[in-house]
């Protein structure tokens, strides 16, 4: 990939590994080897922690203003490179070209949200009960952060909390998935050159996490995690804050219900079921995983969404016209069809999709499955990939409980034409965000993230930048 950064990102300076280790980064369409990139060890880790700690002190004293200015300016920088973002993207990570453009334009767009909020941080002043003592309230950074991304979108995620951490004042250590570690290090390269101090980011991509990551959450140092992946990578992370009570927010593992009432718009539900499922070939934490569709509507609402999932073109991302791209690695196609298989094998009837091409890369077809029975296994895991699993209900009160009957709850969706039924079923689902007549909740101006297992605290919004914030309170006495 020529011109992109292959080279850890510390201390404003790019460097090989300690150890000289490298890491191969692969195009999942063909499996071919697009370049190498450093792969950091624990020494590498530390010079990244060393150089976030030296540059904590000074950064928080940055003007407010400052701050905003420098996030203004990446924005628009990363606008001005959208193609060329979007190509890098495409090429690690596999999405076609205008969904990555689209990511792009998702991606800057928090760097312009926490810009401006970088200059609305608060504080406070008042009269204690007693009316003998006032109280000063600040709001001050909460010290260097480790921040760890995951692989399905690779640019948005690194900006959802590189953002909010540089408009706080926090200074960074950035751990992005080894399966796609360019679009960060194009990333680092952005804000370098929108004039972030040497040591306020610091980008340590790795093949080695558990090495890298765990002596830095131990270690006393680092005050504040902020992880986006598995709900089962993030119990283990939570274990590793607990020993120096590390601050930890985490958006972890989704099972998103899709109800469809009997009194809902087919045209819409159909429409929302694309975007729900289909975005990012399904590897997505807020893909519909479940979709319950009344008795009445199942039959139409399933033909009608086979034949819209039937007619996507499946193919490199790169290729004019393709709307599917491949799954991200071999590992992740073999779930997929693992978990087909044994849907099938209890029953569920395959309308469309269900095969695996052959060819080199990791594709696999947009698949419609009905007669699904309760029991298979991808009713109780995230599917991560382009299969819609309809199951059918006959009543509201049934469909909420079996709706809710999951450890995780990030996102639901319904369709209904109903005001009471939308507020009333809505509200009954124990998640952290509702699409109601949509299939797209995603937004930076919206507080993103769940409930249960499926995380701790929000991104986005104007809370996101709360978790990158701690109060100070001085109480002041007064002479009467």
């Amino acid at each position: 990939m020529t011109g992109t950064p292959t080279q850890l990102f510390v201390g404003g300076a790019w460097t090989d590994a300690a150890d000289g280790a490298v890491m191969p980064v692969d195009d999942p369409a063909t499996g071919e080897i697009l370049c190498h990139v450093a792969d950091a060890g624990p020494k590498d880790a530390r010079l990244a922690q060393d150089a976030a700690l030296q540059a904590q002190e000074e950064w928080a004293r940055t003007a407010p203003r400052a701050r905003s200015e420098i996030l203004r300016r990446a924005y628009e920088i990363i606008l001005d490179r959208t193609d060329e973002l979007a190509h890098l993207m495409t090429s690690e990570m596999g999405k076609p070209l205008t969904e990555a453009r689209g990511e792009v334009a998702y991606a800057a767009e928090f760097f312009r949200w926490f810009s401006e909020e970088a200059v609305r941080i608060d504080g406070g002043h008042g009269v204690l009960p007693d009316g003998r003592n006032r109280m000063l309230l600040s709001r001050r950074p909460v010290g260097p952060c480790l921040l760890i991304t995951p692989w399905n979108f690779p640019l948005a995620m690194g900006t959802r909390k590189i953002g909010p951490a540089i408009a706080a004042g926090c200074t960074m250590v950035l751990k992005p998935a080894p399966q796609t570690p360019l679009s960060s290090l194009a990333l680092a390269a952005i804000l370098k050159e929108a004039g972030l101090p040497d040591g306020v980011l610091n980008v340590i991509t790795t093949s080695r996490a558990g090495e890298v990551c765990e002596p830095l959450l131990r270690g006393g140092r680092i005050r504040k995690l902020s992880f986006t992946g598995s709900t089962q990578v993030g119990r283990l992370l939570l274990a590793q804050c607990a020993d120096t009570v590390v601050r930890a927010s985490m958006e972890l593992g989704g099972n998103a219900p899709f109800i469809v009432l009997d009194d809902a718009d087919l045209d819409v539900a159909v429409d929302g079921a694309m975007i729900a499922k289909m975005r990012n070939m399904g590897e997505a934490c807020t893909a519909a995983n479940r979709f319950f569709v009344h008795r009445s509507v199942a039959g139409e609402f399933a033909r009608r969404l086979a034949r819209r999932m039937e007619a996507l073109v499946v193919g490199p991302g790169t290729r004019d016209g393709v709307d599917v791209g491949p799954l991200i690695d071999a590992a992740g196609r073999a779930k997929v069809e693992e978990l087909v298989s044994d849907a099938v094998e209890r029953g569920a009837r395959v309308l469309c999709g269900g095969r695996t091409p052959e060819g080199p890369g990791c594709f696999y077809p947009p698949t419609v499955l009905t007669d699904v029975s309760p029991d298979s296994r991808l009713m109780g895991t995230e599917i991560f990939g382009p299969v819609a699993a309809i199951l059918t209900f006959d009543d509201e009160d049934e469909v909420v409980r079996r709706a809710n009957d999951t450890p995780w709850g990030l996102v639901g969706y319904v369709f209904t034409e109903g005001l009471d039924r939308a507020l009333r079923v809505s509200e009954r689902l124990e998640v952290g965000m509702v699409g109601l007549n949509t299939g797209l909740v995603s937004n930076p101006a919206a507080p993103f993230g769940g409930v249960k297992q499926s995380g701790l605290g929000r991104e986005g919004g104007t809370v996101g930048i709360e978790e990158f914030l701690e109060y100070q309170y001085i109480a002041m006495p007064t002479a009467r």
